[in-house]
């Protein structure tokens, strides 16, 4: 039921602007798309014509009464809000308003609460009203994540809903959302309170929706009934053209059709022609859009009347171009969503599907690859039709492909989505330029790659040189911790495409290894050694090469393979066989084939360098049923040292998904209310802003994060007083940011044990930094000696917020010795990145020194990993040095600097603490 409403005071208007990342374009159960965004004053209209299409029954279930239209005041008070204790969000189809849901904070007595001061109710009442044609849609879901999200933020731990028994779906929505709750019947009504603190079980209800939705909009693209090519002309060479004659030459299984204004009544290419896609008398499932730029828009608002499901714009001249190009782009895409469509491009090559049920080339690619177990993205349109030709080349076949080219709304992340469930995919091989959701791309590349290797070739390995469209980034990071990022997910990365189907051709026929254990065999010596060579340099442990001489025999390799597959000694294996003057090559491929299958059901890897061919010769390929290459199949090598990247790739991968997870730590005495409260009264209506010493102590104490006080001090006497009451032994130091790194300077002074000797520090260090106002000179208690290390979080464009490690000092930051974790990190992440600088045995007791309490530095990450997860205004937190001792660690100093986060772009709910 409503609460009673106050009558807003005149002197506290309601708040005018909404948080802009509220806002976000959502994937329903079925694929189509919506906007979600707050209501305001000018949705009156919308809010009258949407209330006016909902059933009497569905108005009697949402207000207990069939209220048969809505009054003025019902109006404004549905669409006025002051966005802190009074929140509406409405889902807006083709700008029509199909769904909305609001909460009311409230008080004790169960009222609606004026905007106040601080310590308001931590308690809401929400209600739902869905169009009928909406409902089944997982609209309420969607509804119900998005705004507990926003309570949350404004302070919210709870929502209660008054419900009538007999409205079963809406209780089927509060019932399955995950979030810990209790029901009461009084009155006739179900009185339903749900916790909003995230759990377990509701992450993974919202996780698995949002799983379900996108990968079920990505399926609507890849495996259309209908396509509509919209620029098809009859001038042979064209793009539309092109694009219609390779769809028919495809096979498609579906009707297919043709638009053009100009075409006339006569068939193109024997495809019945319309003048606009509105004219078109069945369904169409996917449009490829072949016009020009400046007509792009039109053709996308004619989709959207139509009911067109998906667009596939391979049409250059938005992002790419500039400013104009990027407005363009934001429009059309603002259109497609608006009406329930995905949109593939613009500027992009298009999308393939091999499946003979299917088998739709919606590309400008010349030829459809083989079929077979490997899902493809590329970015590029142009780099696409070159990728494609090297499937052809090295007979590796394709399930789906996809080219996005400026990725202006389907993306990496939705086709991780699809093929995670896809039977027809084992193998997923991405070529990126950028990360549009980086935070997004990390956990579902890790929760992939646990059930399929995801392999992925990254452009731009360097910050700079930075092309435009496409959406990309400049790096922040160095390349090495973007390795370390991608490796903590799981991600195959490989430096180059020829590499990538390296990789890909053995994942995609051979078993995973069970170790890095390498046997070779071969007919050359010289080469055997340069597989051994290589084995070492790439950290696997090669066996004794097996050398049978070039006069060996097809029978000499049955015997030698036949014993190091049997061998419990051997994880993989890799043979060279060059071409001999006695053995016909067709004998030892034979062998090399039957071995194969020994070497598939001891699950080992076998593979080789045969006759320096690529890719997979026709003597070691095994075919399915539908000729298909299948498991088994012997990948080859045009040298060993290929062979071998690749499988040292392989076997790293095996071992990680052997590796446990590891779980993200909830520590009982974090305070993130508290945390969260501190955040925004410092932000205040800022864009950005640096803690003080104490303000930062105080943000990293919610978090059991205890920095050592430091006390300032302008004067000796100030700094007397200081160290009397921190008692001595004490630290003298400066905290001005352009003096602390200043080793000339002599910014620091340790193990001052005497009021003269810090009498004289203070003199001489105010005199040397520019007197004591320039100096910003501090008195610390001396902290045990031991190991000094720095910890962070850092804030990347391409990547999200991530943990940093490394020992503090000069040496360290020369030589680049930092490792990086994405957020949230769990205890496992945390080992691992403690371990993964080339300076960590320091910390294990190097020659001789003890060994450090390197549980504390894991437990202070996992603390400050909480913390980035919990806020993400923070962008930079510091704690240098961090001394760690043989009993535990001292923070010395920390620095945090405040940012506001940028406006929603993804299409789904804000990510929840999850392991990346």
């Amino acid at each position: 039921m409503e609460p009673t409403e106050p009558q807003t005071p005149p002197d506290k208007p309601p708040v005018p602007e909404h948080p802009r990342h509220w806002e976000a374009d959502v994937v329903l159960r079925d694929g189509s798309t919506a906007h979600l965004r707050p209501v305001a004053p000018d949705d009156a209209d919308r809010l009258v014509q949407f209330y006016a299409r909902v059933s009497a029954e569905s108005k009697y279930l949402r207000f207990f009464s069939p209220y048969p239209r809505l009054s003025d005041r019902d109006v404004r008070r549905f669409t006025h809000h002051d966005w802190v204790d009074r929140v509406a969000l409405g889902l807006f189809v083709g700008g029509d308003m199909v769904a909305i849901v609001r909460y009311d904070r409230i008080g004790p007595d169960g009222r609606a609460v004026r905007t106040g001061p601080s310590g308001r109710s931590s308690t809401a009442e929400v209600a739902f009203l869905v169009q009928d044609d909406q409902q089944g849609r997982g609209v309420g879901s969607v509804l119900l994540e998005h705004i507990a999200a926003v309570a949350r933020e404004r302070g919210i731990r709870r929502f209660i809903a008054d419900v009538l028994p007999s409205n079963r779906r809406m209780m089927k929505v509060f019932t399955e959302a995950g979030y810990t709750q209790q029901s009461a019947f009084e009155d006739g009504v179900v009185r339903l309170t749900l916790d909003l603190e995230p759990t377990d079980s509701s992450t993974a209800v919202m996780l698995a929706r949002e799983h379900r939705a996108e990968a079920r909009s990505t399926a609507r693209l890849l495996a259309p009934r209908s396509v509509a090519v919209i620029g098809a002309g009859r001038r042979e060479g064209t793009v539309g053209n092109t694009l219609l004659r390779d769809l028919a030459a495809s096979g498609f299984t579906g009707p297919v059709y043709a638009v053009n204004p100009a075409a006339g009544n006569e068939p193109v290419e024997g495809v019945a022609v319309y003048p606009t896609v509105g004219d078109i008398p069945g369904e169409v499932d996917l449009a490829i859009v072949a016009v020009p730029a400046a007509a792009v828009q039109q053709v996308v608002e004619d989709c959207g009347r139509h009911g067109v499901h998906g667009l596939v714009v391979v049409t250059s001249g938005f992002a790419e171009t500039g400013a104009d190009g990027r407005e363009r782009q934001r429009r059309l895409v603002r259109t497609a969503r608006s009406h329930g469509m995905r949109v593939i491009g613009p500027n992009c090559l298009g999308l393939l599907n091999t499946d003979p049920a299917i088998s739709v080339n919606a590309s400008l690619a010349p030829r459809m690859p083989r079929r077979g177990r490997v899902g493809m993205f590329a970015q590029s349109g142009a780099l696409g039709i070159a990728i494609l030709e090297s499937t052809v080349e090295r007979g590796i076949g394709l399930s789906t492909f996809v080219s996005a080219g400026n990725r202006a709304d389907v993306s990496g992340n939705d086709l991780l989505q699809y093929w995670e469930d896809d039977p027809a995919t084992d193998v997923v091989l991405l070529h990126l330029e950028s990360l549009g959701n980086p935070r997004k791309f990390t956990r579902l590349a890790r929760r992939v790659s646990r059930r399929k290797p995801v392999v992925v070739v990254k452009s731009l390995r360097h910050a700079g040189g930075v092309p435009r469209g496409h959406g990309t980034r400049a790096l922040t990071l160095p390349d090495h911790a973007v390795d370390s990022l991608f490796r903590q997910a799981g991600v195959i990365r490989v430096p180059t495409v020829a590499e990538m189907f390296d990789v890909a051709q053995l994942l995609a026929y051979q078993p995973l290894p069970g170790g890095d254990r390498v046997a070779i065999v071969g007919n050359s010596d010289s080469l055997g050694l340069l597989a051994q060579d290589a084995c070492t340099s790439a950290g696997l442990e090669p066996l004794r090469p097996v050398d049978l001489t070039t006069s060996a025999t097809a029978e000499d390799f049955r015997e030698a393979l036949g014993g190091v597959i049997a061998s419990p000694d051997v994880d993989a294996v890799v043979t060279v066989f060059i071409p001999p003057l006695t053995t016909p090559g067709d004998e030892v491929a034979a062998v090399l084939a039957e071995m194969a299958d020994r070497a598939v059901a001891a699950g080992k890897p076998l593979l080789t360098t045969y006759l320096a061919h690529e890719g997979l010769p026709d003597q070691l390929r095994r075919l399915d049923d539908d000729g298909v290459p299948a498991p088994g199949s012997v990948p080859s090598y045009p040298a060993p040292e290929n062979a071998v990247r690749a499988l040292a790739e392989v076997v790293r991968y095996a071992a990680w998904r052997r590796r446990p997870i590891g779980d993200v730590v909830e520590f009982p005495d974090t305070d993130p209310d508290a945390a969260r409260g501190l955040v925004r009264a410092r932000l205040g209506g800022a864009d950005a802003a640096g803690l003080s010493p104490r303000e930062a102590g105080e943000l990293l104490g919610c978090y059991g994060i205890h920095p050592l006080p430091a006390v300032r001090v302008d004067s000796e006497d100030a700094a007397v007083a200081a160290a009397a009451e921190l008692g001595y032994p004490v630290v003298l130091k400066t905290i001005a940011e352009h003096l602390r790194h200043r080793v000339d300077l002599d910014g620091v002074r340790l193990d001052l044990g005497t009021e003269v000797g810090l009498r004289r520090a203070f003199r001489r260090m105010s005199a040397r930094l520019g007197g004591p106002d320039q100096a910003r000179l501090v008195v610390q208690r001396m902290a045990p000696r031991g190991v000094a290390t720095t910890v962070g979080v850092t804030y990347d464009e391409s990547f999200g917020a991530m943990l940093h490690f490394g020992l503090a000092g000069p040496a360290s930051e020369l030589l680049g010795d930092v490792a990086h974790r994405a957020v949230p990190a769990t205890d496992r992440d945390v080992a691992e990145l403690v371990r993964d600088i080339r300076a960590a045995p320091v910390l294990f007791g190097y020659r001789g020194a003890p060994p450090v309490d390197v549980g504390a530095l894991e437990q202070l990450l996992l603390r400050l990993s909480a913390l980035a997860d919990d806020l993400p205004q923070v962008t930079s937190v510091v704690l240098d040095p961090v001394v760690v001792t043989e009993e535990g660690l001292n923070v010395l100093d920390a620095r945090i600097r405040l940012s506001r986060p940028p406006a929603r772009t993804d299409l789904g709910p804000r990510s929840m603490r999850q392991p990346l």
